[in-house]
């Protein structure tokens, strides 16, 4: 089970490159990245964004170019060398099909799930629920704790993706080092 963004796409210099601009304030960049990794409604809380700001930044997200959103270098190995891979995301359904059909990457996924599918936000488990017992999945890779708090809660194994501060079974700075770290023998 994949999160998104932070996790197969470098998605942050984006999202924290449109919050300055909305901001329209004077912020330092890695400031806000680290308010962002926390999660965007603790980063739109610490800042105060208004609801004006918050359409203008997602009108700016729906805008973007998608040549700027890269995938991690080596995720594409994970992905195709898995059995099952589905996703799990905050982001909207369009905008998640839009980077996914952008990269022919649709076609690794069997099933994907966004903030448009009914279930609660993470970390709620809800939808790490369904997913693993629709899958019988192993891992739940994720950036950040509400990534992997869910998985942990139905007793999945989870790998946080560049925090080696939060907990999980495994730590990955790259994924080029995916096979030799991660241990799924159960």
């Amino acid at each position: 089970m994949w999160d998104l963004d932070g996790t197969i796409f470098d998605t942050y210099p984006f999202f924290t490159e449109i919050f300055i601009q909305v901001l329209d304030r004077p912020v330092e960049s890695q400031d806000v990245h680290n308010k962002l990794k926390i999660s965007f409604s603790h980063a739109i809380q610490y800042y105060g964004l208004d609801v004006t700001q918050i359409k203008q930044m997602k009108q700016l997200e729906r805008s973007v170019d998608l040549n700027t959103i890269k995938p991690f270098p080596n995720v594409i190995d994970v992905l195709s060398t898995s059995e099952v891979n589905v996703i799990m995301t905050h982001k909207g359904e369009e905008e998640t099909r839009a980077i996914l059909n952008h990269y022919g990457w649709t076609t690794y996924f069997d099933e994907i799930l966004t903030i448009d599918s009914g279930f609660p936000r993470k970390p709620d488990p809800a939808s790490y629920r369904f997913l693993y017992s629709k899958y019988n999945l192993d891992l739940a890779i994720g950036d950040r704790e509400i990534d992997t708090q869910p998985a942990k809660e139905i007793g999945m194994k989870t790998c946080l993706f560049q925090n080696p501060e939060g907990e999980a079974d495994f730590h990955l700075s790259h994924y080029k080092d995916f096979f030799k770290q991660v241990n799924l023998h159960h």
